[in-house]
């Protein structure tokens, strides 16, 4: 490798949407420096993903984000069910027959509520987040190439205002840039599933659509003008920006074959109403790019792991957009792997630690892509014949197999969320407490290992802040029923008076005791386990 460096990070992401935008986010969080390097000059101005699930919620609020999310959501009263019409002026909507699935979801599951933001929206706040907390982002520079060692990853990028070219040097490269990603077919990193299913051009459109519509509330439209499969979006609540989108074929025509006057043309039929007046807007500030092209589809990389480089969101996982699954997806692949970096570059745990990234995130990519191709063919067409599972299992309840988790082998079947009572490889429940400026359990986690003991003794804590001590961890620990007042705390751990688990940053259950520290070694025994969850042994 050449020796002429301009710039040295320990991360090194390429992309910054909002996969990359959330490593940076996470990364900062713990401390990690590191530099997002984005070809674009700005965000996309595209609604993408319309909400997010509990799930990610939870991982936001625990780097501050929740109130700047609920600020920034769209009205509640504006999540309205999507509708099937010939045109948006029919004079009778369709409802869309949702899969049935049982509502799993209890209120007591989580601390929080869907996030009802659109993703462009979100973005905003996680740049916003990411530069506060010390995260190094360019806009408008691109990778031209990359090569590793054992040592470290070496990027050539370039500004592409100035034309600049320039070496970054990392510790680590995460590839966030999107399903085609360039990174992984570098690699030669290969794919599995369907592929490309549909392909769709989307424009944004300042339209007055209330004469279509006539008060009746639309969220999301299916309908079968200009063609079948065309899907017309809300972007406000007064119902006059939306987002249009229509199927195309590649293979005759291209983004650029769709100018501004076709694509009105294609709204008025939409619409129904030929005399409407539509304009497009930019879809990225700075620029003229009016109409972009997106593949549907489902593709799982085999790999999300070589050397020093780790695939996130659409990189690893490809998944259709019906259900905001994937997205939810890449933000906590994001979140998996942030913590791990961070101790890893700390010298805290074993590179090991890596390796159970994919381990752990490449099965919940498998799930998600599976149930979201379920939920798209029942909406849009052909996909995958697959039992449909509670959302809340797919996006909560899954269960990790890993290296690096201390607990008896498990089928690795996802849980309702109502389910999760603690088990080893799940996220920690919720339990509504009102100490430490803390409104949930799930807020003790986020920075830092949490042990959790039962009242019985203080064995459990104390032996936990010891070795936490010995292997340079920051831990936080906590008796239930003492340190914390939660009546029902135990219950929903599944805990005895004298039990205790050990949660990681990500809120993941590592390890936990049924039984109480009595006749054993309580520190030799949570020694051994963090032998384990860190990779020193």
């Amino acid at each position: 490798m050449s020796d002429q460096v301009a710039h040295r990070t320990s991360v090194l992401v390429v992309g910054g949407s909002l996969t990359g935008l959330s490593s940076a986010v996470f990364l900062a969080w713990h401390g990690v420096p590191c530099v997002v390097v984005e070809r674009h000059p700005d965000l996309l101005m595209h609604p993408r993903l319309r909400g997010i699930g509990p799930r990610t919620v939870e991982a936001y609020r625990q780097v501050g984000l929740e109130p700047a999310i609920k600020r920034a959501s769209y009205a509640e009263e504006a999540v309205w069910s999507p509708i099937r019409a010939n045109t948006l002026a029919d004079d009778e909507y369709a409802a869309v027959d949702e899969p049935e699935v049982d509502d799993d979801d209890p209120v007591n599951a989580s601390p929080v509520a869907f996030g009802a933001i659109d993703q462009d929206q979100l973005e905003l706040i996680l740049r916003s987040r990411a530069l506060e907390l010390g995260a190094d982002l360019r806009f408008a520079t691109e990778m031209l190439s990359f090569e590793q060692d054992d040592e470290r990853v070496r990027a050539v990028v370039q500004d592409r205002k100035s034309g600049e070219s320039y070496t970054i040097e990392a510790d680590y490269m995460i590839a966030a840039d999107g399903w085609a990603s360039p990174i992984r077919n570098k690699l030669g990193i290969e794919v599995d599933g369907p592929g490309a299913l549909f392909h769709t051009i989307t424009a944004m459109v300042d339209a007055d659509l209330n004469p279509a519509t006539r008060g009746r509330r639309v969220s999301i439209a299916y309908l079968q003008q200009p063609q079948p499969f065309t899907v017309i979006m809300t972007h406000d609540n007064d119902g006059k920006r939306w987002l249009f989108g229509t199927g195309y074929s590649p293979e005759h025509e291209s983004p650029a074959d769709f100018t501004d006057e076709r694509v009105a043309d294609m709204v008025r039929a939409a619409a129904g109403l030929p005399d409407l007046e539509v304009r497009l807007r930019p879809q990225i500030p700075g620029t003229d790019i009016k109409i972009l092209g997106f593949s549907i589809g489902g593709q799982l990389a085999r790999r999300y792991r070589v050397g020093r480089i780790f695939l996130v969101g659409d990189a690893a996982h490809l998944v259709p957009p019906t259900g905001g699954l994937g997205g939810n997806a890449g933000v906590q692949d994001a979140q998996n792997l942030g913590w791990k970096l961070a101790a890893v570059l700390r010298g805290v745990a074993g590179p090991g630690l890596l390796d159970s990234y994919e381990e752990e995130r490449r099965p919940v990519g498998q799930l998600t892509m599976e149930q979201a191709l379920a939920r798209f063919g029942d909406r849009m067409g052909p996909g995958a014949e697959l039992t449909l599972l509670p959302y809340s299992a797919v996006s909560t309840g899954y269960r990790y197999r890993s290296s690096v988790l201390v607990g008896p082998d498990h089928d690795g079947k996802p849980l309702p969320a109502g389910e999760l009572a603690g088990q080893v490889g799940t996220r920690a429940p919720h339990v509504e407490i009102s100490q430490h400026d803390r409104e949930s359990t799930i807020d003790l986690y986020g920075r830092n290992f949490v042990l959790l003991s039962g009242p019985a003794d203080g064995a459990w804590v104390k032996a936990a802040r010891a070795v936490a001590d010995e292997f340079g961890v920051a831990l936080d620990a906590y008796r239930l029923g003492v340190d914390l007042d939660a009546p029902d705390a135990l219950a929903r751990h599944a805990l005895e008076p004298e039990g205790a688990i050990l949660v990681r940053p990500d809120g993941v259950v590592a390890w936990r005791s049924d039984t109480g520290p009595a006749g054993s070694d309580p520190g030799a025994r949570l020694a051994d386990a963090f032998r384990t969850i860190l990779s020193r042994a």
